[in-house]
């Protein structure tokens, strides 16, 4: 069979596990079918998601069900005030032997898993946050100078309550940039509450089942990577990324008067890596200038900032972002 063959069966295959998979965890997470679907591009890519909504809206229950569905070995952290790096990362204890000697010992942390839920990760305070900084760029973190390789495949599901919200701290900019992907989880429309009422306030509920493992995981990712990205999508992808920042020469005016700081060459490798997730998921061989429209929002919205004056006036990023999308495909379309 020849390469481009093996691929397009490849492909084909992996676009069938995806649909049991979700089948799967739609069976538990109820009636938020793209946030399921943003979800599972994150892991596609071998990429972290930052998962924002209100409390009690399905995220805990979504990073379980994912786990169990994918594979993974997962650990879960509950970020608070008073959370050390330690407590994240692992420590040294030392530790006296049978003949007297005495030694130091690492004792891993949580973050030593597959996938790592840190629920609430803006309780904590900005020091422990970065100590998830080296483990997800890295996949590796340095505790008392030895560096500690994570198994892979590693990702990070954090959960995130608002930041209007009491008793929170904003993210840093460099954390926000090495998530892949911004997952925004709304209130369920009233039918999906329907059906939530009724799934979960019975003497049972419904299970999710295992689909993938962790080396299917990897695989998938590896044939995500293989797949072709048009010449148009990829101009389309740059077109719009340096279209978002600031002061650049291809930024529209709605950029330049209410964008403080925008996106960076990781935006567009996300970007480049999402669009192929988005059309494997939709069960498509390669990636069109409509799946850059669809990815832009979660790709970018966490990597751009609105500048003071904007936010005095009520400006919305996700407008934004979807004013400045529009307009880079209208400009590719008449070209």
């Amino acid at each position: 069979m020849s390469d481009d063959a093996q691929l397009v069966a490849d492909i084909e295959s992996l676009a069938s596990r995806l649909i049991e998979a979700k089948a799967s965890i739609t069976r538990r997470f109820i009636g938020q079918p793209r946030v399921v679907d943003l979800t599972l591009t994150a892991l596609l890519c071998g990429g972290h998601g930052l998962l924002i909504g209100l409390p009690g809206l399905g995220k805990t229950r979504l990073v379980d069900t994912v786990s169990t569905v994918m594979g993974l070995h997962g650990a879960r952290i509950q970020f608070t005030p008073d959370l050390m790096p330690a407590d994240i990362l692992g420590s040294e204890v030392l530790e006296t032997g049978a003949d007297g000697s005495r030694a130091f010992r690492f004792v891993q942390g949580p973050i030593f898993c597959q996938l790592l839920m840190a629920d609430e990760i803006n309780r904590a305070s900005p020091r422990t946050q970065s100590a998830l900084l080296q483990a997800m760029q890295e996949k590796s973190v340095t505790i008392a100078g030895q560096e500690h390789a994570l198994t892979p495949p590693f990702h990070v599901l954090a959960t995130q309550n608002p930041i209007e919200q009491e008793g929170t701290y904003p993210l840093p900019e460099a954390q926000l940039d090495r998530f892949l992907v911004q997952i925004d989880v709304p209130y369920p429309e009233r039918k999906a509450e329907h059906d939530i009422l009724i799934a979960t306030t019975g003497v049972a509920e419904d299970s999710a089942h295992q689909v993938f493992t962790a080396d299917e995981l990897i695989a998938a990712q590896t044939t995500v990577r293989r797949m072709p990205v048009g010449e148009g999508v990829v101009e389309c992808i740059l077109d719009l990324v340096r279209a978002c920042r600031p002061g650049g020469p291809d930024a529209p005016e709605v950029v330049t008067e209410n964008v403080a700081w925008g996106p960076g060459p990781r935006a567009a490798q996300a970007l480049m890596l999402t669009v192929r997730a988005r059309a494997l998921l939709d069960g498509r061989l390669a990636p069109s200038i409509d799946d850059v429209m669809d990815m832009a929002g979660p790709v970018l919205k966490h990597r751009m900032a609105l500048s003071f004056a904007a936010r005095a006036r009520g400006a919305d990023l996700s407008g934004i972002i979807d004013d400045v999308a529009r307009s880079v495909v209208k400009v590719e379309a008449a070209a």
